[in-house]
C-alpha cells in the first residue's frame, strides 16, 4: 500500500503534506475535551486493569454515532474543487491573487449536483475557502471572496448555488473551509485568526441551511520561520456540534480521518475502532507548522485497530476512514489533463477498494473555467454509474438455500435490508460456517459482505470456499469486514459454496452476503 512520509508542503498536491500530518497525529485528543465531541456510543475509556478479553469486548461494542452511520452508508461523495485556482492554473494558491480573476463564464452548480447524482455520489463538498484565502461566498469579513470578482458584478454566492442544488437533488451538502489562510493578515495572530475563522465558519454553517459534513485540511504551512498560527480546533468542534449537531467533523476532526493516501485505495485490513491516543489538540497545534519527524504512532500503518494495537490503549473511539482521490492528476481543473480522466474501470476498481474496505469513497470532480464539469469528467462518471449497477444489480446468491448455525435468521443475509442480520447464538459463539446451495451453478468473481456495524465492528478473519465433489477449495478469503468488504478474485463456477468466519470479536453480525459478477474488467486485488 502506498504511503506518504514528506518533509514539507509539496506544490503538487493541495492537501498531502496536510494530510500526512493529520493522519500523523490523528487527531488526537485529550481526554478532558473527549465529553464534548464523543458519545458512550462511540467511545469507551478502558480500565488500566482490563483483561485481554474484557477489552476485546468493549472494543466489540463501540460503534457509530449516528451521524456517522449515516455518512458511511452514503458510501459515495464527491469533492468540488474551485476557486482562484482553478483561474490561475495552480494547486496551492499564495494569497495574492486578485478576486478579478474569478469570472466563469457559464456557471451551473445544477450541472455539477446533477452530473455527481448521475454518478452515484450522495453528498458533495465544496471548497469554499482554499489555502489562498479566496472566499466563493460574499463573508462580511472579508473583500478576498466573489463580492470583489466581475462574476455577477460582484453579487454571486457559489455556496448559496451549491447548497441549493444539493437541495434540489436530494443530496447531503458539505463544506471544505481551510484553516490555513494565506491572504489573512490576522493568520500568525493566533486569537485574532481564530475569532475571524470562527466568523466565517458561523457564516457557512448559518446561512446554508443543513450542513451535513465540515472538512478541514490540517495545514499550517507557513514553515518554521513564517507566523505561527495555533488552531483553536476545540473551540472549531464545539461551535459545529451546535449550529450543525448532525454533521459529521471531518480529517482534522473528531468523526471521520484520512486514510492515508490521496490513491483511492483502502487497507485490505481496515478497523474503525481505533485507540485515542493521549496528544491533545493543543499539542498538534502549536507544533503543526513546523517540519517534524513525528513518532510512528499514525494513522497510516497497515494495523490500525488489531487486538495487539489496541491491547494498551487508554480509550478506544468509532474513527472511520474517508478514502479520497481526484479523477484527474490533479485537484484543481487543468486543460491539460482532459485526456488524464479515470477511466470507469479504474473508478470501479477505486470503488471496489474503498468502499469495498469499509471506508467512504469522497471523489474529486473539478468544475473548469466556465464554471462547469467538463465533457470527459463526465463520461466517466457516468459510465462508472452504469458499471456500478450492472455489477451490484443482480445478487447471485439470492435464490441459494442456506444452512448452518441460527438457520432461521438466514433469510436476513439475502433480504438486500441493511438493518436485519445473521448471528450467531451467543458472545462466546465466534467462529461459524454458512453453507449456500444454490438451484444450479453459476459463475461469479466478487464477494461482498457486510456487518451490521451499529452493532460494532467484529469480524477478524473469514475465507469463502467452494464445493468440488468432496474437496472444498478455497476462493477468497479476508481479515476485517466492517460496513462492506469486497473481494475480486478470477471468475469461479460453483453450485455449493460456505463462508467460514474464522475469528470474530464476540459474535459476528453479518446483514448481507453477496455474489457478483463485474460488468467491466479490473485489476484483482
Amino acid at each position: 500500500m502506498k504511503k506518504l512520509w514528506l518533509t514539507g508542503p509539496r506544490q503538487h498536491s493541495p492537501h498531502r503534506w496536510a494530510r500526512w500530518l493529520a493522519a500523523c497525529l490523528g487527531v488526537l485528543l485529550a481526554p478532558a475535551a473527549s465529553a464534548q465531541l464523543y458519545s458512550p456510543q462511540n467511545y469507551v475509556r478502558i480500565a488500566p486493569q482490563s483483561t485481554p478479553s474484557a477489552l476485546i469486548r468493549q472494543a466489540a461494542a463501540v460503534a457509530p454515532s449516528p451521524q456517522q452511520l449515516r455518512w458511511q452508508q452514503l458510501e459515495l461523495t464527491g469533492f468540488l474543487h474551485f476557486g482562484i485556482n482553478t483561474f490561475t492554473g495552480r494547486e496551492w494558491g499564495d494569497g495574492t491573487e486578485s478576486p478579478a480573476l474569478f469570472n466563469p463564464s457559464a456557471l451551473d452548480a445544477g450541472q455539477w449536483v446533477r452530473a455527481c447524482k448521475a454518478g452515484g455520489i450522495k453528498q458533495v463538498i465544496l471548497t469554499a475557502k482554499h489555502h489562498d484565502g479566496f472566499c466563493l461566498w460574499p463573508s462580511k469579513y472579508t473583500k478576498h471572496s466573489v463580492q470583489s470578482s466581475p462574476w455577477k458584478n460582484g453579487h454571486g454566492d457559489v455556496v448559496k448555488e451549491v447548497a441549493e442544488a444539493c437541495r434540489a437533488e436530494h443530496l447531503g451538502f458539505g463544506v471544505y473551509l481551510s484553516p490555513w489562510d494565506r491572504n489573512s493578515p490576522y493568520f500568525g495572530d493566533s486569537a485574532r485568526y481564530n475569532d475571524y475563522f470562527v466568523n466565517q465558519l458561523t457564516e457557512l454553517l448559518t446561512n446554508y441551511g443543513r450542513v451535513d459534513e465540515v472538512w478541514f485540511d490540517g495545514a499550517n504551512g507557513e514553515g518554521p520561520t513564517g507566523r505561527k498560527q495555533v488552531y483553536d480546533f476545540n473551540r472549531w468542534y464545539a461551535l459545529i456540534r451546535r449550529l450543525q449537531p448532525t454533521a459529521v467533523i471531518a480529517v482534522m476532526g473528531p468523526d471521520v480521518r484520512w486514510v492515508g493516501t490521496e490513491s483511492g485505495y483502502g487497507r485490505p485490513t481496515e478497523w474503525s475502532v481505533v485507540p485515542l491516543g493521549a496528544q491533545n489538540q493543543e499539542k498538534v497545534a502549536a507544533n503543526s507548522q513546523q517540519v517534524v519527524a513525528f513518532a510512528p504512532h499514525n494513522m497510516m500503518d497497515d494495523d490500525l485497530g488489531s487486538r495487539a494495537k489496541i491491547a494498551h490503549a487508554p480509550a478506544l473511539v468509532w474513527y472511520p476512514a474517508e478514502v479520497d482521490v481526484s479523477i484527474r492528476p490533479g485537484w484543481f481543473y487543468h486543460p491539460a489533463e482532459d485526456a488524464q480522466v479515470k477511466t470507469p474501470a479504474q473508478l470501479l476498481d477505486i470503488y471496489n477498494s474503498s468502499v469495498g474496505r469499509n471506508g467512504v469513497l469522497l471523489l474529486n470532480i473539478p468544475p473548469d473555467k466556465r464554471g462547469l464539469l467538463a465533457e470527459p469528467d463526465m463520461a466517466s462518471l457516468k459510465g462508472f454509474s452504469k458499471a456500478l449497477h450492472d455489477t451490484y444489480a443482480t445478487n447471485l446468491l439470492a435464490g441459494a438455500r442456506v444452512s448452518g448455525p441460527q438457520a432461521a435468521r438466514a433469510p436476513a443475509l439475502l433480504d438486500a435490508k441493511y438493518a436485519t442480520y445473521w448471528t450467531t447464538a451467543g458472545p462466546a459463539d465466534t467462529t461459524a460456517v454458512l453453507t449456500f446451495e444454490l438451484p444450479a451453478p453459476l459463475t461469479f468473481d466478487v464477494l461482498q459482505l457486510q456487518e451490521n456495524i451499529a452493532l460494532g465492528q467484529r469480524i477478524e478473519r473469514f475465507v469463502l470456499e467452494r464445493q468440488r465433489g468432496a474437496e472444498w477449495l478455497p476462493v477468497a478469503a479476508g481479515t476485517t469486514v466492517g460496513y462492506k468488504r469486497i473481494l475480486t478474485f478470477a471468475p469461479v463456477r460453483a453450485q455449493r459454496l460456505r463462508l467460514r468466519i474464522t475469528s470474530s470479536r464476540l459474535n459476528p453480525t453479518l446483514s448481507a452476503i453477496g455474489l457478483y459478477r463485474q460488468a467491466l474488467a479490473t485489476p484483482l486485488r
